[in-house]
């Protein structure tokens, strides 16, 4: 009894530690990485837990704008008008690089395909609709590519992904630009839909004859073959982490806002669709002591975080664009 007693005590002198929850949500794209960080953050600092809803960029969007999240995440840009909606100042805080990549599943072809602009283009304008077109085998002349059908597979929710795929497109094709544009979510002239990147691989994976595009993190995981693209500077080149990077340093002069496109970037190593992605942070939150913490997690991620990209794909923020998110930080309270 007398034991029983003692630990009941030595039980309560044990200090307890309030949890506290950040909610976010967002982006698929950087999903990957961000639960990584978020992960090793929480191991840390135990008081602190991350509750991120991998749900795509339009609805990042808009549950920051509705106040129903602490932090949300998109890949592309909020617009000014979306801007002008939000109650408190919304701010941009750029986290990694990333690339979308077309990833396909073609029988009898395990091989790296190269893609020019006008392929894929014509791809997901439906215009080109066989695997062995001569726009495609003109840059493929040693691959036998076979006379079927292709499946066109792309995002049905509203997608930051969506968003870079389209942005690209839009620059190189004016057809694309008057008939879809770009956008979280467009008006698909062909194709099947599936929900976020996990959604679209597993849709490439299961579907022969298929293309579609994914952040290159999922094409590596889901070991789905994905092709080279042909760049600005007229040279066929595949995502990696340098060509990734090479696109970045296209950008001479960073916005203050950080809103910034670097799709179809001059530079003959630039793989033409990368994009950077952000973290979208009130200003102010609406309690303090999480604005304290989203601060120093944005701290701990421009610092210690940055050193994790690479084992998943994504490469890191220029030294020079880190630079400046230490000083948007401090906004942040």
């Amino acid at each position: 009894m007398i034991r029983r007693i003692a630990l009941l005590c030595l039980a309560l002198s044990v200090p307890t530690f309030a949890q506290t929850t950040l909610n976010g949500a967002g982006a698929t794209f950087p999903y990957p990485m961000y639960s990584k960080w978020f992960s090793k953050y929480h191991d840390a600092h135990p008081d602190i837990q991350f509750n991120y809803q991998s749900i795509g960029s339009g609805g990042g969007i808009r549950q920051v704008l509705a106040g129903t999240v602490d932090f949300g995440a998109s890949d592309g840009p909020m617009s000014d008008e979306q801007l002008a909606q939000a109650k408190i100042k919304i701010l941009h805080v750029p986290t990694v690089l990333g690339a979308d990549v077309p990833a396909y599943n073609i029988p009898g072809v395990t091989g790296e395909l190269k893609f020019t602009q006008e392929a894929l283009a014509g791809i997901f304008l439906g215009k080109i609709t066989s695997w062995n077109d001569p726009a495609i085998a003109k840059a493929n002349p040693d691959v036998k590519l076979p006379n079927d059908q292709i499946i066109v597979i792309h995002r049905s929710d509203g997608s930051g992904t969506t968003y870079i795929w389209t942005d690209y497109l839009s620059k190189i094709s004016l057809d694309w630009q008057s008939q879809a544009g770009k956008g979280t979510s467009v008006k698909w002239p062909v194709g099947l839909g599936g929900k976020g990147n996990e959604g679209v691989a597993g849709m490439i994976r299961q579907m022969q004859g298929s293309i579609g595009y994914v952040e290159l993190v999922y094409a590596v995981q889901n070991k789905i073959t994905y092709g080279s693209v042909r760049n600005a500077a007229g040279e066929f080149v595949k995502a990696s982490l340098d060509s990734v990077t090479a696109a970045a340093a296209s950008v001479k002069n960073m916005p203050a806002d950080f809103r910034v496109s670097i799709t179809n970037a001059p530079g003959k190593d630039a793989y033409p669709i990368s994009s950077f992605t952000w973290l979208l942070i009130p200003a102010q939150s609406k309690d303090a002591a999480k604005g304290k913490i989203i601060a120093d997690f944005l701290s701990w991620m421009v610092d210690d975080g940055q050193k994790m990209t690479a084992d998943l794909t994504y490469a890191p923020l220029p030294e020079s664009v880190v630079t400046k998110v230490k000083a948007e930080i401090k906004q942040v309270r």
